[in-house]
């Protein structure tokens, strides 16, 4: 008798995004799936999803009688902007008026797919959100950037970008059938290893960087959009700030660990071959141009297969290694702060403001830490020289919590995410600290920097003493630092309350602050820097005390009285805003 066993369930991909269609039929049909009903994934177009397609196909896919459906969204649903916390997880974004068109688009589909599937009894709705997938040759936006030879960006902005490999992706939609229906039901993100600049990613790529400004691109784009230069209006954004997200969730519940990096994703060795393009036929993936779900791809019907599917991986390319070593998840550059720390950095610290400071034995040299300070002269230059200090003496790179305003323009936003700011977020900061980091904040916020310079040096109101906080948390101690000098190089001396310029830059105020505005060139004033000794939280509290109102005050009013204790003391030493030391002469002083 013949063998009347069966075998595996089939797994249906479909969807018309042709190019990542093919490729995912290809790798997961053929082994099917263990469970006794058929499976089947969903690709939209990954150039934005055409919603009239996508609910034709949730209707015929909730007739069809899938035990297991997977819908792929995007982590574009979490759209660029210079509130992005960087890293996020998955819980849904709340609509609000200008939404970026795509993210609303991603939002709209997965709510559709809850809609039409994820209330279904017997159907086990999976969504998947992966960063981008890049292929050579595909139609997608960031297909397009990395296999043409010239891609038009935005100047003055880097952000971190998450590229996922196609295996990877292969990877996690087999752990999402793989696992448990209680487990494998629910939203996902899948993202890579590690993040990658945006400019890092070109340069592996081999393509070459066009930077035009904004309004340029936006006149520009429908010539430019012939050239295949020019990516649509919606997705400048994306040029332009970072949209991160966690993978966490789907480590934890779907097993899914990425073995690739964004950097390998983006260099590809057929991104560098150009003519790749020939390998792929043209798509008709499109919004609004896509085949119908029926005739949509399945088993048997491959065209011309993209080059570099995954019968053959991609062989790293050299940089790969470096690039994901080199940046972390929110795009720390220790390259870029090594070669300021060289020029620029060391000018400032040694010959401009000539800072002494004082106290660095009481950072540890390992640990999570909390570092508490006070911010003035309304920019960001006594972070900076903290940062170039602790790096150059303790080999240790602070990450300091970046009010929005500070990624919010060109340039300033390169600046500070390259020197390892971080978005001010609690979720950051635990981060930080559980990978046993050091966490920099100014507990004064963004209104202690603009204190007018009569009231300079007397501390304002600590918020909500977050700071205190994240250390009970993570059982880390506070080590307060102090800086004098700093508010002359910029002393504020009046204010104008312009609502549009509050709009545009997010300041409390207009500073006059000579000689800003008409020269931006700060005042060479001394500096003088003192950290303090370290209050060490968990020795006297618990982690469960972070939610007790009361110590949490008590501990802040501690760390303030320090702080303020020593700059009296400093001030009243000081001979001079431009000249002469505030520390005695037996006391362990780094000076240049």
């Amino acid at each position: 008798m013949g063998d009347t066993s069966q075998g595996p369930a089939p797994v249906v991909v479909l969807g018309p995004d042709e190019p990542l269609t093919h490729l995912l039929d290809r790798e997961l049909t053929a082994g099917g799936w263990a469970g006794e009903r058929q499976a089947t994934v969903y690709v939209p177009s990954r150039s934005g999803p055409d919603l009239g397609e996508v609910e034709i196909a949730f209707a015929e896919l909730a007739r069809d009688g899938a035990s297991r459906v997977v819908v792929l969204s995007s982590t574009e649903i979490h759209e660029p902007h210079h509130h992005h916390t960087g890293m996020v997880e998955e819980r849904r974004l709340a609509r609000r008026p200008g939404m970026n068109p795509l993210a609303r688009l991603w939002l709209d589909l997965e709510e559709m797919a809850e809609r039409l599937l994820g209330e279904m009894a017997g159907v086990t709705l999976t969504v998947l959100r992966p960063a981008p997938v890049p292929l050579p040759g595909a139609p997608d936006p960031w297909s397009r950037l990395l296999s043409g030879r010239l891609a038009v960006i935005l100047p003055g902005h880097d952000p971190s970008i998450q590229l996922v490999a196609a295996e990877d992706l292969v990877a996690a939609i087999r752990a999402a059938f793989a696992a448990e229906e209680t487990a494998a039901r629910g939203t996902f993100q899948i993202v890579p290893v590690a993040v990658v600049p945006l400019r890092k990613a070109l340069r592996l790529a081999g393509v070459r960087r066009l930077p035009l400004p904004r309004w340029l691109q936006r006149a520009g784009r429908a010539v430019l959009a012939r050239t295949g230069f020019a990516p649509p209006g919606a997705w400048l954004d994306y040029l332009r700030y970072s949209w991160t997200a966690s993978g966490e969730a789907a480590a934890r519940r779907l097993g899914f660990v990425p073995t690739q990096t964004s950097a390998a994703a983006a260099s590809q060795p057929t991104f560098r071959a150009r003519g790749s393009r020939s390998h792929v036929p043209e798509s008709r993936g499109a919004v609004g141009r896509g085949p119908s779900p029926a005739q949509s791809s399945r088993r048997g019907s491959h065209p011309a297969e993209p080059s570099g599917c995954l019968s053959k991986p991609p062989k790293p390319h050299p940089a790969i290694h470096a690039a994901a070593g080199g940046f972390d998840d929110w795009g720390l550059d220790p390259e870029y702060i090594a070669r300021r720390g060289r020029d620029l950095f060391r000018f400032l610290h040694d010959r401009y403001w000539r800072i002494e400071v004082r106290g660095l034995d009481h950072v540890p040299r390992a640990g999570r830490v909390v570092l508490a300070g006070v911010h003035r002269g309304f920019m960001p230059f006594d972070g900076v020289m903290a940062l170039h200090v602790l790096v150059k003496e303790t080999g240790r790179y602070p990450r300091f919590l970046l009010h929005p305003t500070l990624v919010k323009f060109p340039f300033l936003f390169d600046f500070m995410t390259r020197l390892g700011g971080v978005p001010a977020c609690r979720e950051n900061a635990d981060r930080i600290l559980q990978r046993e980091g050091m966490v920099g904040i100014y507990p004064e916020g963004i209104r202690g920097a603009f204190t007018p310079y009569r009231r300079a040096y007397r501390l304002g109101r600590f918020g909500r003493d977050e700071y205190v906080r994240m250390a009970l948390r993570n059982r880390a101690p506070i080590v307060p630092f102090v800086t004098v000098g700093s508010a002359e190089i910029f002393p504020i001396l009046g204010r104008l309350d312009w609502g549009w310029w509050k709009r545009l830059t997010e300041w409390p105020y207009f500073p006059i602050a000579p000689p800003f505005p008409l020269l931006p060139v700060p005042l060479p004033s001394k500096w003088h820097t003192r950290f303090l000794e370290p209050l060490d939280v968990a020795e006297r509290h618990g982690p469960e005390d972070g939610d007790d109102p009361e110590v949490v005050r008590l501990l802040s009013l501690e760390v303030r009285q320090r702080m303020a204790d020593a700059i009296a003391a400093m001030l009243a030493r000081r001979p001079s805003v431009f000249y002469g030391s505030v520390f005695d002469d037996d006391e362990e002083v780094l000076e240049p």
